[in-house]
């Protein structure tokens, strides 16, 4: 069983060239001269909003194109409501760029969690992994995924669930999520400048909803790499303002790194 892609023509390009020829322009706008992250944050709108700003973490695998080879995707569900985390039994997730296959080994490992269930309907249509798949395939050579969606679920599962995939330089963490939402541009600067904050400090209590639509995600992320004495860096802040949106009523981004 393959899940089909729900958002290309909409969030992104669905002609093979010219989302790569998208993704690319992205890329090398992006630095990529810095260390490899263990976990990067990364945004998940329509990719003119926020394109930009994954790219700004993307463009950081360079260096490890090759060596990475198994992604642990997780980022909130934006359609159905549900308790704990989502696997898939999709054997390949698809996009217009080609199929990435499922680390199963893996999914079995987390499925025996009781937090964790398959939930196929918290899959068919969510965008906030999918939109990163892209972006997976046009930086790195040959890779398996572990698709997660978080639902209503604790920092303390999420860390769990992450700890339990932490791998070394193979894996690679990508946790999907947006910042404030449809806010005027100079308030949700200002929010989305709090939480930026928040997160470089490892201060996921402080994260609500209003701060972050994939604040479930982050926050696991946060606990573990408090515990594991890692640091989160904030590469990009910007909104849906500064790309290619109205001012008016803005969506945040942020792209952040953990090593």
């Amino acid at each position: 069983m393959n899940r089909h892609p729900a958002v290309a023509g909409s969030f992104y390009p669905a002609n093979p060239q010219q989302l790569h020829l998208m993704l690319d322009q992205f890329l090398n706008d992006a630095a990529t001269d810095a260390k490899v992250p263990k976990a990067i944050i990364a945004p998940h709108a329509g990719y003119i909003y926020s394109g930009p700003i994954a790219a700004t973490a993307y463009a950081r695998l360079k260096k490890a194109h090759d060596r990475i080879t198994r992604v642990v995707l997780i980022g909130p569900s934006h359609r159905v409501a549900f308790r704990g985390m989502a696997v898939s039994r999709a054997e390949a997730f698809s996009t217009p760029l080609g199929s990435v296959l499922v680390d199963q080994a893996a999914v079995r490992a987390i499925i025996q969690l009781p937090f964790v269930e398959y939930l196929e309907q918290a899959h068919t249509y969510e965008h906030s992994l999918e939109v990163q798949l892209p972006f997976l395939q046009e930086m790195l050579d040959s890779f398996e995924i572990v698709p997660i969606v978080a639902g209503d679920a604790s920092a303390e599962q999420v860390s769990q669930v992450l700890d339990a995939l932490w791998g070394g330089d193979e894996t690679l963490i990508v946790v999907s999520s947006d910042l404030s939402h449809y806010h005027d541009y100079a308030t949700a600067r200002q929010m989305d400048q709090a939480t930026s904050q928040a997160i470089e400090q490892l201060h996921y209590e402080q994260l609500d909803f209003e701060s972050a639509c994939g604040r479930v995600p982050v926050s696991g992320l946060l606990k573990l790499a408090r515990k594991k004495s890692l640091s989160v860096t904030a590469i990009d802040l910007r909104n849906s303002g500064d790309t290619a949106g109205d001012k008016a009523s803005v969506v945040g981004y942020g792209a952040y790194v953990v090593d």
